[in-house]
């Protein structure tokens, strides 16, 4: 009879090793702990170096992004605005400031790089103003930064994406090509 009953629970230990179960009763599996979560920021205002004499471009941006460990390529929570103007002098000896507000739909980042991107959501309404329309159209901009950390070669950098239309996807801008020419920014990531 011994030998028996070691001989059922041997198939039966078998079984549940096959199928994943127990033969004795276990107590409901706890779910598993949220992800942990990361905050990158990216924070600054700048005035860019531009090919054009008399004319000054300014970028500001305060984006803020949260990844999660199972998801850190792309953000599960972007807030923020950033904000693009451009000066030009007028015939008259005045300037007039063009300029868009977006509203932050991505922020990626990764090492002194960042990338935001965002749909205009308030703007200048100047004569010959390109701005109008564009948030008419909801239009999306992209900046790319590479803000350079302590001891870093070469000056902080800004890319923008320019009059895109409505398919410029999220988090997606041009490298980083024009100077910062005073003004920087804040990167963490």
């Amino acid at each position: 009879m011994r030998r028996r009953t070691l001989h059922v629970a041997a198939l039966l230990a078998l079984a549940a090793a096959l199928t994943g179960t127990t033969a004795t009763a276990s107590a409901a599996t706890p779910p598993p702990p949220p992800a942990a979560e990361s905050t990158a920021r990216l924070k600054g205002s700048a005035h860019l170096d531009y090919p054009v004499a008399n004319e000054e471009i300014r970028v500001s941006v305060d984006a803020r992004a949260t990844f999660t460990k199972d998801n850190p390529w792309y953000p599960t929570k972007t807030e923020g605005t950033f904000r693009l103007s451009h000066t030009i002098p007028q015939p008259d000896g005045s300037s007039r400031t063009y300029w868009a507000e977006m509203e932050v739909d991505c922020l990626t980042t990764g090492g002194p790089n960042a990338t935001v991107t965002g749909r205009i959501v308030a703007a200048s309404n100047n004569p010959g103003d390109p701005f109008p329309a564009m948030l008419k159209d909801h239009v999306r901009l992209g900046m790319s930064f590479y803000v350079p950390g302590k001891g870093a070669a070469g000056p902080a950098r800004v890319g923008l994406s320019g009059a895109a239309d409505m398919t410029l996807s999220k988090c997606m801008a041009p490298a980083p090509f024009d100077k910062v020419v005073s003004g920087g920014f804040t990167l963490k990531s």
